[in-house]
């Protein structure tokens, strides 16, 4: 039986401006099982970044409840939050957001820092997660030394480095050629393959083909949520 990683139950989500509450958010429910591969899709200003980012544990909602994992983080302090991205999330950027004076190796690592784990154990570690995304031998090169598929998959191993329960991806193929774009969704079902559960956000359809699933959000509502058969798993 699937157990659920994500529980989102009436998820709403304001900002305010004065004192005026802008709603985004408006009772989002949704359940993601360990080892889903789910796209986010929707037009400008249907709330996937909002969701993402509370999925992420950098926002909290304004009401309802996140079960991530068994735990309920959506009432968390921002101490008890930082450590659960820290040890449950990986994230990876459509701006990769890699330090340009640190190599392959160091940028991977980085997250161990945070987490007090020694210097050779973290080596290690960013080794292991560099060879699973095919750029180990590019370890000690710098981001002005790589392509972009090279640093989007630097960002990939980054984000696995901590062992993840999951890893969200936000349109990680947005500064990518479509050749490159190809390599790294065929590299994020791999890793769903391992054993991952991945949710990324992309307003491509191409990119979407990708998942498992498909979940189209609209006016901060789910509109549509549908499982799908994959090119992948045309080919298999």
């Amino acid at each position: 039986m699937a157990s659920s990683i994500i529980q989102l139950n009436n998820i709403l989500k304001s900002y305010f401006m004065s004192t005026q509450a802008i709603p985004v958010l408006r009772g989002i429910n949704l359940n993601i099982n360990k080892n889903e591969y789910v796209a986010l899709m929707g037009p400008s200003g249907s709330g996937k970044s909002t969701l993402m980012n509370i999925l992420g544990c950098l926002d909290s909602p304004t009401g309802g409840s996140y079960i991530l994992n068994g735990k309920d983080v959506s009432k968390m302090l921002d101490d008890d939050l930082a450590e659960v991205r820290n040890t449950e999330i990986g994230f990876v950027f459509q701006q990769f957001n890699l330090l340009p004076r640190l190599s392959a190796v160091e940028n991977v690592a980085l997250p161990l820092i945070y987490a007090g784990i020694s210097k050779k154990d973290r080596t290690e570690r960013a080794m292991e997660a560099l060879k699973k995304v095919g750029l180990s031998e590019r370890s000690h090169h710098k981001s002005n030394e790589l392509s972009g598929g090279q640093i989007q998959r630097v960002a990939i191993a980054r984000a696995l480095v901590n062992n993840p329960s999951l890893l969200l991806a936000d349109e990680p193929t947005g500064n990518l050629d479509s050749k490159t774009s190809i390599e790294v969704m065929q590299l994020f079902s791999e890793i769903q393959q391992g054993g991952n559960t991945v949710v990324l956000v992309t307003h491509e359809e191409d990119i979407a083909k990708y998942a498992h699933r498909v979940v189209r959000l609209k006016d901060g509502l789910v509109e549509t949520d549908n499982l799908q058969v994959t090119e992948a798993t045309q080919i298999t």
